[in-house]
């Protein structure tokens, strides 16, 4: 029996180091590239150069000759059997979406997309190839501008007649009464405040560490395929439903994945390919995108025109808000890309207490790379929109940006508190956070040398920005969901299973991608089941073994899969219990369970966990109708989203003589709920700080008029280093999750939301004294001198107008009150 001091300590809470690490860092692993199976044949895909072009002819004679080619495909070859990528997401009943064929057949409707692929022996025979294969294009007028695309000035699809994908529409009234945001604006027109912001998103590449790579082997029974991906199970039964292929028929495997970010949440055309010709070759087949493919073809993000309109009364009580979108879907309608936006949609109004509130989207097709979910995916977007124009307002009034912010936002004792757009908050303390990073920052001070500086004229001027931010996390309920007409639910499945040496085996339907998912699942598992924390295995990835899940995006992990673990561990305790109860001969009722050991009410008499596991495997000695198994799968669907929240507070220099930035301080106080892994957190919150705040300052992919991608690499697509950033000052206030158990919210995209417009705000703050009131993303040094030298924020912003698209009166699908 164990002792009481040899039993484990808690290990929620607990630093670890990441029991993953040594084989990721040492590359002692096995990435989708490394497999090599017998017989394996090498993919090169050949790519359109011209972003809209009809397909005249392709001359595929030269690559067919070339050593080692075994087969050249084209769009017309697999025509009739290649389908169309699938659309999970169709925001409304009417959207207009085209079909999108793995290999183009007739078009090529962006610079990048595959027309033709060759299989060789090798790679570097299957790329010498494909650039043997002679298409000949007509280049045809490309609708790039997002503005002038929802104009409809040029079409990117003749056939569909229109660019305008869907329009949804939310709004915080009853349907057939007035509009309660229109009255806000126009009483606070009167005798109010009135503010109105465009701001721009810029179009980001995921730019993920392991490029994309799949390998299918179609030579056994099953067909397997190996990709690097955020969702082996939903890949799964997508290759199921667009190939006809039986989906027991195929098993899908994310080994280790190198990086995702929402940009390997995705069913690619690559995959769709790859597993067409291993079926039609017969044979094994990998591809493995190049960098290059990788920036121009893998989805892109974000990339949204954003007006705002704000109303308040004279004090900055506000009163209402009123957001219109265009959102830019790239050449296609991706898996969730459509309904990115929506996502946004209930987090405008963040954690201020808005009485009005009004929000249209309009999707948009252009000739560029399609987009779809990037960290954060629609959050981001909201949260840079509303921390930017409450700053805007604080200004108005002339009063510091925090004062305006708590005069707005819930207060901690209103908790629970249902937005206006219908979303329950379960908990949180914005007081609380902003107070402990004010403390950590040094606020006052810091507005102390701000202050100084102005009035001496220093060239090089003082900005500090704020961003106090939550989100909705943990992909959610499936009710909600079903309301939103998303093609999935919000479930997570996971097994623990008792091996008879008391080793502990954990299968999630997770899959993981970098975020430590094996450690802090162990120490879930280790807590609840009582066993050392290296005693448990945790296996993912493969829809062999983890026959259920939906996989890992939107901060889910950990709230939903996490949840799934210790339901399934509590189910492991309750069969062991009744084991026990007879092994220790006394009734159920009086056997307590703690710290892995089952013990008589009253009594020093006990059992450990792992010799009921034994006991259970040679089942010698069982109650009567008991099945020798302690193993326990179990479903977990969320009841809520989680809302982490926190106050992030930035201090940048700004030479007003150059333009050149200089960041001073960052501080982010953070409130995730109970944390499982400090260590951990510590890692994402830095991760995604950078991600923040390089889209703030660095990140964008720029195409010229023609629709050539010119940041199609790292010489000009900008991603920081270590040297570009500094040391973050890290810190967190608790108020637990409600909605599940371990009392945990998600955090893996907390520091991508909330540092983007901390940057942006602090670099406004620092030349605003000048008459800056916007910098368009990134702030280069180039766009803050010119802001500075006369360039007012509506010059650097301006362009088309915003078009005008009717959204005064929500629709039958503009979803009023989904959220709820």
């Amino acid at each position: 029996m164990t002792a009481l001091d040899d039993r484990p300590a808690a290990e929620i809470g607990r630093d670890r180091r990441r029991k993953e690490d040594q084989r990721l860092i040492t590359g002692r692993t096995r990435w989708t590239d490394n497999i090599v199976l017998p017989g394996m044949l090498h993919l090169a895909m050949v790519r359109s150069p011209f972003a809209h072009a009809r397909i005249v002819s392709i001359d595929t004679s030269a690559a067919k000759d070339a050593p080692n080619v075994v087969a050249v495909v084209t769009g017309n070859d697999v025509a009739e059997e290649q389908g169309g990528l699938p659309n999970a997401w169709p925001i409304t009943p009417d959207q207009v979406a085209p079909v999108h064929p793995p290999i183009a057949v007739d078009r090529a409707t962006f610079a990048g997309e595959i027309v033709a692929v060759v299989a060789a022996r090798s790679a570097a025979e299957a790329r010498d190839a494909a650039e043997l294969v002679d298409v000949e294009y007509e280049e045809l007028p490309a609708a790039l501008d997002l503005k002038e695309a929802a104009a409809d000035t040029v079409l990117a699809h003749p056939d569909l007649g229109t660019n305008k994908s869907a329009l949804w529409v939310f709004d915080s009234g009853e349907a057939g009464t007035g509009s309660p945001i229109e009255e806000a604006i126009t009483k606070a027109r009167t005798d109010g405040i009135v503010i109105e912001r465009e701001y721009r998103q810029q179009r980001l590449i995921p730019a993920f560490m392991e490029p994309r790579s799949c390998v299918v082997d179609p030579t056994s029974e099953q067909i397997t395929m190996w990709s690097a991906t955020q969702i082996p199970h939903i890949l799964r039964f997508l290759l199921a439903a667009v190939t006809g292929t039986p989906e027991s028929k195929i098993r899908v495997i994310a080994p280790d994945v190198g990086g995702g970010f929402g940009g390997k949440l995705q069913s690619t055309p690559e995959e769709f390919i790859v597993f067409l010709l291993a079926k039609r070759l017969g044979k094994p087949v990998k591809y493995t995108e190049t960098r290059s493919e990788s920036l121009v073809s893998a989805h892109h993000g974000r990339d949204q025109w954003q007006k705002l309109t704000l109303s308040a009364e004279r004090d900055g009580t506000v009163t209402g808000l009123k957001v219109e979108l265009l959102a830019d879907l790239g050449a296609y309608v991706a898996l969730v890309g459509g309904g990115v936006p929506v996502l946004g949609a209930f987090m405008f109004n963040a954690i201020y207490k808005f009485p009005a509130y009004h929000f249209a989207c309009q999707t948009v097709l252009t000739n560029k790379t399609w987009t779809d979910a990037y960290r954060g995916a629609g959050r981001p977007e909201a949260t840079f929109g509303i921390e930017r124009i409450m700053d805007e307002l604080a200004a108005e009034v002339g009063v510091d940006p925090l004062a305006i912010r708590e005069k707005n936002w819930i207060k901690h004792e209103e908790f629970p508190f249902t937005t206006v757009a219908g979303l329950t908050y379960d908990s949180g303390n914005y007081e609380a956070a902003t107070a402990r990073a004010r403390e950590m920052f040094e606020y006052d001070a810091l507005r102390a040398e701000q202050q100084k500086r102005r009035e001496s004229g220093d060239p090089v001027q003082l900005g500090i920005g704020i961003s106090t931010f939550t989100e909705m996390c943990g992909l959610a309920p499936s009710r909600v969901l079903g309301t939103l007409d998303y093609g999935a639910g919000g479930w997570e499945a996971a097994s623990v299973r008792m091996l008879p040496t008391g080793k502990v085996e954990v299968v999630t339907g997770a899959s993981p991608h970098g975020q430590g998912h094996e450690t802090a699942f162990s120490q879930i598992a280790a807590d609840r089941l009582g066993v050392p924390f290296e005693d448990v295995e945790v296996l993912h990835g493969d829809t062999q073994v983890s026959v259920k899940g939906l996989d890992t995006y939107g901060s889910r992990s950990l709230v939903v899969g996490g949840e799934a673990v210790v339901r399934a561990a509590d189910k492991v305790i309750e069969k062991a219990k009744v084991i026990a109860a007879h092994l220790l001969e006394a009734s159920e009722g009086d056997i307590e369970f703690s710290a892995g050991r089952f013990s008589v009410r009253g009594t020093d008499s006990g059992v450990g966990i792992a010799e009921v596991a034994l006991a259970t495997f040679a089942a010698h000695n069982l109650p009567d109708g008991v099945e020798p198994s302690l193993d326990s799968d179990a479903t977990y669907d969320p009841v809520n989203f989680s809302f982490p929240h926190g106050t992030h507070l930035c201090a940048i220099e700004v030479d007003t003589e150059t333009g050149a930035l200089r960041m001073r301080k960052y501080v982010a106080c953070d409130d995730i709920g109970n944390i499982i892994n400090p260590l951990i957190v510590s890692g994402q919150v830095h991760g995604g700080l950078v991600q923040g705040i390089a889209q703030a300052l660095w990140e964008e992919a720029v195409y010229d008029e023609s629709g050539t991608l010119v940041s199609g690499s790292f010489v000009d697509y900008l991603l920081p280093t270590a040297a570009d950033t500094i040391s973050f000052d890290l810190d967190h206030t608790t108020s637990p999750a409600t909605s599940n158990t371990l009392g945990t919210k998600g955090v893996g995209e907390a520091g991508t939301i909330a540092s983007t417009p901390a940057v942006v705000n602090a670099v406004v703050d620092a030349v605003r004294h000048l008459g800056v009131h916007d910098i368009q993303m990134p702030c280069t040094p180039e766009r803050v001198w010119k802001a500075i030298n006369g360039a007012s924020a509506h010059t650097e912003t301006e362009g088309a107008a915003m078009p005008h698209f009717d959204s005064s009166e929500p629709g039958e699908d503009s979803t009023e009150g989904a959220g709820q």
